[in-house]
């Protein structure tokens, strides 16, 4: 059983205001007349909510919620181009509960993974950095869900809107913002090569080292990767390794390699043991995510025993493994469903 909500909720501060002039010019010249209020609307709306009477227009957003507690919500934006976005409850080993964000970074995807929900739309359009913070600012002080952890996982590729995405990340590490500590971002990739090589040069900045990099790998040949992710035809595996080895050669932390499991496909033991010899001695942690099934899927979810064998497969041929707790699956919230409302 689900709850579904509607509700409506003033835009955001006017983009200008947020990331424009009035800000430029309290970073750059924080003496000139109007810095101090440029730097107080600034801290004030990401941190308390407050200033939202410059705020033009109401935008609607749908909230949906399943059992687990997992939240799928819906921004509308101006254009009438609509985000989904996804805050998961995931209880950590200490037993504390952390708010983590699943944020998107485009509306659709060119990248036309075939077991993916969003690759159904293609890509409509890249998210402008403010619609990117929009979506922690909602979770945050509408929803009022207090964020700890945010993951580009949602709609898109974030490699594929590069710009936007670094600069949210400024913002949302941003002490006078939201202040989310870098080790507690993620984003994640196709296996954008060149896009991997420039978030790596962006987490040698001072203060964004602790920043994390995942790769969603799913196959252990390109031959089976081509057919699943046919974006990744033209560049090779051995291409992506060396990029991934770049980012810990540059000091990146432990490379986050996710694995869709889809029965039938990926699902082979013998395919951890190809993944394992892949990897090789990279510094990485595997996570396996069952499948969650998008509308009119050619394939089910795994079952259980599909799932523990691989896992231990993996685990034997020396790979440290975790499985991704399945959420939001009900209501096309789970990794892989975002698009299909």
């Amino acid at each position: 059983m689900y709850r579904r909500q509607k509700c409506y909720l003033p835009s955001m501060l006017d983009p200008d205001r947020l990331l424009g002039a009035t800000l430029e010019r309290w970073l750059t010249h924080p003496e000139a007349p109007g810095s101090i209020e440029a730097a107080d609307i600034y801290r004030h709306f990401h941190r308390y909510g407050s200033h939202r009477a410059v705020a033009a227009g109401e935008r609607t957003i749908e909230d949906i919620a399943e059992e687990d507690g997992t939240r799928k919500f819906l921004l509308r934006h101006a254009d009438g181009c609509e985000t989904e976005s996804v805050i998961m409850p995931i209880e950590g080993r200490s037993g504390r509960v952390r708010q983590t964000l699943c944020l998107s970074s485009q509306i659709g995807c060119a990248m036309g993974c075939t077991f993916c929900q969003t690759a159904n739309m293609g890509r409509v359009r890249n998210l402008t950095t403010a619609e990117i913070v929009a979506q922690w600012h909602h979770a945050e002080h509408d929803l009022h869900a207090e964020i700890t952890n945010i993951v580009f996982m949602g709609m898109g590729e974030p490699m594929d809107n590069l710009d936007s995405v670094l600069a949210a990340i400024e913002i949302l590490t941003d002490h006078n913002a939201a202040a989310v500590p870098p080790s507690r971002i993620g984003v994640s990739t196709v296996g954008h090569v060149e896009g991997i090589r420039r978030f790596t040069e962006f987490m040698q900045r001072d203060g964004m080292h602790q920043v994390r990099l995942a790769v969603s790998v799913n196959a252990p040949n390109d031959a089976i990767r081509g057919e699943l992710m046919p974006i990744t035809r033209a560049v090779s595996m051995k291409a992506l390794h060396e990029a991934m080895s770049e980012w810990i050669a540059a000091g990146g932390r432990p490379v986050l390699i996710e694995y869709v499991l889809i029965p039938g496909v990926n699902d082979d033991p013998a395919g951890a043991e190809e993944l394992a010899q892949w990897l090789d001695a990279l510094p990485c942690r595997l996570n396996v995510i069952p499948y969650n099934p998008k509308v009119d899927s050619p394939w089910p979810a795994p079952d259980e025993d599909c799932v523990e064998q691989f896992i231990e497969a993996a685990a034997t041929a020396g790979l440290t493994v975790n499985r991704r707790q399945t959420r939001g699956r009900q209501v096309m919230a789970a990794c892989g469903q975002l698009g299909g409302v």
